[in-house]
């Protein structure tokens, strides 16, 4: 029997507020948490520590799914876009450059929608939102 996971999306706000519910979720009796890092959801997901038992069945619902879409929506994704692009130094400049043109655009992924295929790529994770998952368009 797969474990029950829920994400509650009213709390999802923006980035931090996603990483906060992360943690409320997955990382129960740690004592630390997953910092607001992309690679480090990825990672987590694959289980280990927290409530993840390594590759165990897991079922995520992720209630109130329009609120998390929006907040991780467009807008939310070109600050993220535009905050990578400030530290050139640290980042693949023509990968981040070449997102923000494409969300500009209107083909582009939003936040939502690169978490959602980061999900999608761990099979012992099924995602069960309740509403239409992300469309990448405004």
């Amino acid at each position: 029997m797969p474990q029950t996971l829920t994400l509650d999306g009213r709390r999802i706000h923006d980035i931090p507020s996603f990483y906060d519910e992360i943690n409320r979720v997955f990382m129960t009796g740690v004592d630390w948490t997953l910092g607001p890092r992309l690679d480090a959801l990825d990672d987590l997901l694959y289980g280990g520590y927290g409530a993840l038992d390594g590759d165990a069945p897991v079922t995520l619902v992720w209630t109130h799914f329009a609120a998390s879409r929006d907040a991780l929506g467009v807008e939310t994704t070109r600050q993220y876009l535009l905050a990578k692009l400030a530290h050139p130094e640290r980042i693949n400049t023509a990968h981040f450059q070449h997102a923000l043109d494409a969300l500009g655009a209107g083909n582009g992924q939003t936040y939502c929608d690169i978490v959602l295929e980061i999900i999608a790529a761990h099979p012992n994770i099924t995602l069960v939102p309740d509403e239409p998952a992300c469309t990448g368009t405004p």
